[in-house]
């Protein structure tokens, strides 16, 4: 019986790890390496750690984990997941299993990329989702948006603070862009494109232009896509954690606790902002309300 089950070796899982270690609790951490951004050449935005790529990252956190002999790690997928009693118990891809008091996802998101050629092949290296993640390499050059409606309008003008060459594509329609919307877009500058997609050329590293099936083009460095779906991890619901409007991510509550008693979701599974930071503060929350938890639990 472990005190804690982590799924997921990602910044969320790794850090919550590392606090529960550092509280002397049992751990068993699950890494499938399956991380959402393994074709991302750099991690920004993270203290100290700033350009550090994923892989690497990973590997430091790992590092990290070594001193502490309460933590183990199984690079494993966990095919199920149940509530056990007051605990959970977990089947793993090898047919054992294991049990534990309390449960973290961090099991990160799939990526739903738009069906469009040439949008996976530049993904993670000119196709984004986060502005704030990838935004300033590509600052003041040509960026595109694939998105529509009043969310399309606003990453435009999130994206107009790094370039002032900015083209929303609808991608056929009309992006369901309201008057207001459409006179915010015109007085930044933001030109809007309505003709279909066909597909992002580039040179194999990174794209150089984005065509459309009226045959026209535009030169595109890097193209941000409004958040498409993302799939969670099916451990998710099968466990019972309700789901936001978009079927996408957990609403979790204070420490990262779900509706499910003794369960938390950390990470970019989770309803926060999807950086690698936020990430691991979600992690070491979770953990602590954990370590909390058991202490009240095993002190009465």
């Amino acid at each position: 019986m472990y005190d804690v089950i982590i799924v997921g070796g990602g910044p969320a899982g790794l850090n919550a790890a590392l606090i529960l270690g550092r509280a002397r609790r049992r751990v068993l951490l699950c890494d499938a390496a399956e991380p959402r951004n393994a074709g991302t050449p750099a991690t920004w935005g993270l203290f100290t750690r700033d350009g550090t790529p994923p892989a690497e990252l990973r590997a430091k956190g790992r590092a990290d984990l070594a001193r502490y002999d309460t933590v183990e790690i199984r690079d494993i997928k966990v095919t199920g997941a149940s509530r056990d009693g007051s605990g959970f118990s977990v089947l793993l891809a090898d047919g054992r299993s294991a049990r534990s008091r309390r449960m973290i996802l961090a099991t990160g998101l799939r990526q739903d990329l738009p069906p469009v050629a040439g949008f996976d092949t530049y993904w993670g290296t000119g196709v984004h989702s986060c502005p704030y993640c990838d935004g300033y390499e590509v600052r003041d050059r040509p960026l595109a948006i694939y998105g529509r409606g009043h969310g399309g309008c606003g990453l435009a003008l999130e994206l107009s603070g790094w370039s002032r060459d900015v083209t929303l594509c609808t991608d056929g329609t009309d992006g369901d862009l309201s008057d207001k919307d459409r006179a915010r877009l015109s007085g930044n500058g933001i030109r809007v494109v309505e003709a279909a997609v066909e597909r992002l050329d580039g040179d194999g590293m990174r794209p150089h232009r984005l065509h459309f099936r009226d045959g026209t083009d535009i030169p595109c460095v890097a193209l941000f896509v409004m958040p498409f779906a993302c799939s969670p991890s099916p451990l998710i619901t099968e466990l019972g954690c309700e789901l936001d409007e978009t079927r996408s991510v957990v609403p979790t509550r204070d420490y990262e606790r779900t509706n499910v008693p003794g369960l938390f979701v950390a990470g970019d599974a989770s309803r926060r902002v999807q950086f690698a930071v936020v990430a691991a503060a979600e992690g070491a929350m979770a953990a602590f309300a954990i370590n909390t938890e058991i202490i009240a639990e095993t002190t009465r």
